[in-house]
């Protein structure tokens, strides 16, 4: 069939010229084979021409597919079909876990140790007291929470709102707050869903470089000059690096964004297990700061907590969004939270664990440095690595039953490494790690680890 044949073929199967006709007349040739994965789409230019329409119909209609990974590429490559499944998907996190049955050590999650976490159950049957509880009563975060973290939080914020998870919160800022096409900047590396996020609502994704002090002021200086609608970041105990943001580079950070109007959003996602201490933008940029604070990691994941806060203006858009679904998190999980946070044996869990997750990545620093491979200490639930090649080192990690994050899952640019979780690495299985470690990061090349 030549190009204008399929051009002709395709123009005859769209009756509705809208943008919701147009990308429903295509998914459904595709999802029914008519229109095969691999296939070159017609020019956006020449079909628009040839429906009758602009296009930027076109356009819309191919980026509601792109966005359900229907479709691919753009510019002078042009565009072609890479799915035949329309759904969104989150296609970086899905591909986390696909090792195999013969791993003996998955380090790919940087999950917390069960044996770590709290007493749930006085949380629990203390919350159950709570005069709402059952209520459908739409609060945006229950009093006992609001009591418990308001004098824990880094910035004195205007509204709050409870969030089933750190990450929830975070889709909830980018589903609200950011419309296909808009620009947002992010550190480069990330979190693996938060790059998931943003693809999955069509923006347009500017990374920002960081050293092991935080996002580089000039790098953000100069994406500022794009306009984006948001800048995310990770204040302390960075997911990926397990860098925390400097003082002095908080400062250099504040300099830069107060030449601009753009959204601030930060993402503390280990919360109460960081080693650094709490802070926020917010107390320079208090009308246009969102904060994040997540208690899975620190206090349980099946509580599925986070707070968020910001102006009371974006909160109430925000939980404009939510009433589509849940509308408001569990007060029986809110109140065991804040049960939590005010009970002192539980605080002292809370160190004790954060003790314990830094002698573990002691150790396993110290049988590196062994073989020759010495990395800076840091912070979290995981160790940064930079390797030679990624898909050296997840080969060669594989072949000795071990399954680590590779970096591609989590950054934008070309730096090459591998995320290890020391969270329930044991003893006795150390000294295998770090062997098989050490030589699956080619350490016979210089490596650089200054993200």
């Amino acid at each position: 069939m030549t190009k204008k044949n399929v051009l002709d073929w395709l123009c005859d199967r769209i009756t509705d010229t809208s943008v919701k006709g147009i990308a429903l007349a295509a998914s459904t040739l595709i999802r029914e084979g008519k229109i095969a994965v691999g296939m070159q789409m017609p020019a956006v230019r020449e079909l628009a021409e040839k429906l009758g329409v602009s296009p930027a119909t076109v356009s819309a209609a191919w980026a509601q597919l792109k966005k359900r990974k229907v479709l691919a590429g753009k510019g002078r490559g042009g565009v072609w079909v890479s799915g035949n499944t329309v759904m969104p998907r989150p296609i970086r996190f899905e591909k986390i876990g696909n090792y195999g049955d013969n791993i003996r050590a998955d380090l790919a999650m940087a999950s917390p140790d069960p044996a770590l976490l709290p007493d749930l159950q006085p949380a629990l049957q203390a919350a159950l007291k709570s005069p709402h509880l059952n209520s459908y009563f739409r609060e945006a975060i229950s009093a006992p929470l609001l009591a418990a973290i308001q004098p824990r939080w880094p910035y004195p914020a205007e509204a709050f709102l409870a969030t089933d998870g750190g990450f929830d919160a975070m889709n909830l800022v980018v589903q609200t707050l950011v419309s296909p096409g808009d620009r947002v900047v992010i550190e480069d590396p990330t979190a693996t869903r938060l790059l998931d996020m943003l693809d999955n609502v069509g923006a347009e994704i500017l990374p920002l470089a960081c050293d092991s002090e935080g996002p580089l002021p000039a790098v953000l200086a100069q994406l500022l000059q794009r306009s984006p609608v948001m800048v995310i970041y990770q204040p302390r105990t960075h997911s990926a690096t397990g860098n925390s943001v400097s003082a002095a580079r908080q400062a250099a950070l504040a300099t830069v964004l107060a030449q601009s109007t753009t959204l601030i959003v930060e993402d503390d996602g280990i919360g109460d297990l960081s080693s650094t201490p709490a802070w926020s933008l917010g107390n320079a940029f208090p009308e246009r700061t969102l904060h994040v604070r997540s208690f899975s990691k620190a206090y349980g994941p099946d509580l599925r907590l986070a707070v968020l806060s910001a102006t009371a203006e974006m909160v109430k858009r925000i939980q404009a969004w939510r009433n589509f679904g849940v509308s408001w998190t569990s007060r029986l999980l809110q109140d065991s939270v804040a049960w939590l946070l005010e009970d002192a044996q539980t605080q002292q869990k809370i160190a004790a664990a954060r003790a314990v997750y830094r002698q573990r990545r002691e150790k396993m620093l110290a049988a590196l440095a062994a073989r020759g491979l010495t990395l800076p200490l840091r912070d979290g639930l995981s160790l940064c690595i930079p390797v030679a090649s990624e898909q050296y080192a997840m080969i060669t990690l594989a072949a000795r039953g071990i399954a680590v994050l590779p970096g591609e899952r989590c950054r934008l640019g070309p730096a090459q490494f591998i995320r290890v979780s020391i969270a329930c690495m044991q003893d006795d299985q150390l000294e295998m790690i770090a062997s098989a470690l050490a030589i699956a990061s080619g350490r016979d090349v210089t490596l650089n680890a200054d993200f």
